[in-house]
């Protein structure tokens, strides 16, 4: 398949168009053939910048975009290959988390008609073998997200070698929905009292001995995508975070976030819902009243959008996403 024009070897956007077309203001479902979005003189915070690629669409569709990430190679890349949007002012690239971005210095006091969250890894990311993403053979257990500056002072060795078997066991089942997230704990506790666990290799080791012979790839992603959500707190950081940018939306601004976990997809679902509802009044409280006016905003996809079936071959990565979109009424007085 062809790639599309805002892919790069650093990374390849997922879901360009619905992004655009949702961060313009627009309701209904896009369809092929719609005209192209104008994003002209609205303010868009891309919270999980990457390589640049949404950010790449929204300036050339007409906005005003910052860009931020904890990957500070991130951050050199999109600011080397937005270089003429830099100096026309129209682009900027901050270095932090997306959850800390409603109080960087830099932003303080802005509002924006739009928010982007692309949550997960970047295929950069996955193919630099030093980061310990994947599960090649022989990498590294690190998958820090902020790998270049430091980071936490945990990586994913760490996190197999201390954390505790419920820790571990939780993280199994929570984060890879793995049926015998506790068989694999212990058995992580096992092998470490021998040797502690230092390459892929040896993360491998346990899920085919509590899997089988038969295991292979997809469980392995599985497992490891569950190690790296619970060395970077991935779902804390998004439900610290959420309200915080919500908060930031300017009126009928829009916030739009892509997800690849059902974890993260639930915890955004909920969140919206929980905005965007009238009567605040316990469940079972007979009459109701609050007043049934404390609607922050309203759901903008009423189910999750996934990619098409052509951008489905082009990147694989696709196939996972999940996009949500929800419209600010007015700003809060108090956050929920």
């Amino acid at each position: 398949m062809t790639a599309s024009r805002f892919d790069s070897p650093y990374h390849a956007p997922v879901m360009v168009a619905e992004v655009c077309h949702y961060l313009s203001g627009a309701e209904a479902k896009p369809e092929a053939g719609d005209a192209q979005p104008s994003l002209a003189g609205r303010r868009i915070l891309d919270g999980t910048l990457g390589g640049g690629g949404h950010s790449a669409a929204l300036v050339e569709f007409g906005a005003d975009v910052t860009g931020v990430d904890r990957d500070p190679n991130a951050i050199v890349e999109a600011s080397v290959r937005l270089a003429a949007q830099v100096a026309a002012g129209t682009f900027r690239a901050i270095e932090t988390n997306f959850g800390d971005a409603a109080s960087a210095p830099r932003l303080e006091g802005q509002e924006f008609d739009g928010i982007l969250l692309d949550l997960g890894v970047s295929s950069h990311q996955f193919d630099d073998a030093a980061r310990g993403f994947s599960f090649r053979e022989g990498a590294p257990l690190d998958m820090r997200m902020e790998f270049m500056s430091g980071g936490g002072a945990m990586n994913a060795a760490d996190f197999l070698n201390e954390s505790d078997e419920a820790e571990l066991a939780q993280a199994f089942r929570d984060y890879a929905d793995e049926r015998k997230a506790d068989r694999m704990a212990r058995e992580v506790v096992r092998r470490r009292d021998n040797t502690l666990f230092a390459t892929s290799d040896d993360l491998v080791g346990v899920i085919r001995a509590v899997l089988g012979p038969r295991s292979g790839p997809p469980d392995f992603a599985r497992i490891f995508q569950a190690v790296r959500i619970a060395v970077n707190d991935e779902i804390g950081v998004l439900g610290r975070a959420l309200p915080q940018l919500r908060d930031r939306l300017a009126p009928s601004g829009v916030i739009a976030v892509i997800t690849y976990h059902s974890g993260e997809d639930r915890l955004v679902k909920h969140a919206f819902r929980d905005w965007s509802r009238s009567c605040v009044c316990p469940p079972r409280h007979p009459i109701c009243t609050c007043g049934a006016n404390n609607a922050l905003g309203d759901v903008v996809t009423r189910k999750a959008v996934t990619a098409a079936a052509d951008e489905i071959l082009r990147n694989a990565r696709a196939r996972s996403a999940k996009l949500r979109a929800w419209r600010r009424r007015s700003r809060p007085m108090t956050a929920k």
